[in-house]
């Protein structure tokens, strides 16, 4: 059997994700697919994740050899600092910025300067530039509104490929504003705002 390490530390990665957000859910109500709980999203998106890592899992054992790459020192730095960076942001936004609180917003902005520093490194940038869209557009959301939070996510996401061309990014946005609001405006009736609230 020749293992492929590269999917068997990407499929453990995924399996432990989904556990501890599966765990840390179990205190949220699940609800209806009609009227969803707090807990239905995260334990759909954690239960696809799992099972997501289960096959890439079963892939690993028969993908042949694909060994991990060897970090660069600037893949190390870039990881080092991301992260202090952001452990260093967090507080001083709190003191800074007494609007924010002691609340997600401030974790979220924290988070998303630490993923911007840590996207200096190409070792990196892809996996930093795509989980800071994401986290953008949990930041945007309450306030921004659903269509900003879409649009925010897709550029700073869209980033992460060099090759990306601007009329891609502006049909993704279009798309997926279009479909988030049939889908969960529209057709759940989840209260959200879709415009900004500033």
């Amino acid at each position: 059997m020749r293992i492929n390490a590269k999917d068997f530390a990407s499929a453990l990665l995924l399996l432990v994700l989904a556990g501890l957000g599966l765990w840390l859910n179990t205190d949220h109500t699940l609800g209806s697919a009609r009227r969803m709980g707090p807990g239905y999203m995260p334990m759909l998106t954690f239960g696809l994740e799992f099972f997501l890592g289960l096959v890439v899992l079963g892939i690993s054992f028969v993908s042949g050899p694909d060994p991990l790459e060897r970090w660069t020192k600037l893949d190390l730095v870039g990881l080092f600092l991301g992260i202090a960076v952001a452990l260093v942001a967090y507080p001083l936004l709190v003191a800074a910025v007494p609007a924010l609180g002691n609340n997600w917003y401030a974790l979220g902005i924290a988070l998303m300067i630490g993923l911007f520093v840590m996207a200096i490194s190409p070792g990196w940038r892809k996996l930093a530039l795509v989980l800071a869209g994401m986290t953008v557009f949990g930041v945007l959301l309450d306030q921004g509104g659903l269509f900003l939070a879409i649009a925010a996510m897709v550029v700073i996401s869209s980033l992460a490929d060099p090759d990306h061309r601007p009329l891609g990014v502006i049909g993704s946005v279009v798309f997926l504003i279009a479909l988030c609001w049939w889908v969960f405006i529209y057709e759940l009736d989840i209260r959200v705002n879709i415009w900004p609230t500033f």
